[in-house]
């Protein structure tokens, strides 16, 4: 038997390079041994999900880290897609985004999103607030093999 808890596979769907980056190093920062893959926008993203042309070899994600406002297709439509998905809707995703506004909560978990945080700019906040989703999902929640 393993101790601890098994690392996890990460999905980060986001197109700002800045904030990729950030996400990268708080992962690096808190010595999280998930596997962090990223794309850039939501046909990428649903092609990775569905493991499809150049992620026909992917891993399923354990957790989809989700930012709203992307190229191609929004991360509405991405998580409205995921969840309407029999093979897909058991992925934890988690909002990850900028916004505040009351419309993007309310309607992001009307689509069922499993949470929704709002980025820090602060980047000591912003690796606090990784570490918190990373330890919630890998030590707290059961996670579906």
């Amino acid at each position: 038997m393993i101790d601890g808890p098994r690392p996890i596979e990460v999905l980060l769907v986001e197109d700002d390079p800045g904030d990729v980056l950030l996400t990268t190093e708080a992962f690096e920062h808190n010595k999280v041994a998930n596997t962090l893959h990223v794309v850039d926008d939501g046909e990428q993203a649903m092609a990775f999900l569905r493991r499809e042309g150049e992620y026909a070899e992917a891993p399923r994600p354990d957790l989809v880290l989700l930012d709203l406002n992307l190229p191609r297709k929004d991360g509405r439509e991405v998580l409205s897609e995921v969840k309407a998905d029999e093979n897909l809707r058991s992925i934890p995703v988690v909002v990850l985004t900028t916004s505040e506004a009351d419309e993007d909560i309310l309607r992001s978990y009307h689509l069922h999103a499993n949470a929704y945080v709002t980025k820090p700019v602060d980047f000591e906040q912003f690796v606090s607030v990784v570490r918190r989703i990373d330890d919630f999902f890998v030590t707290v929640v059961k996670l579906p093999r």
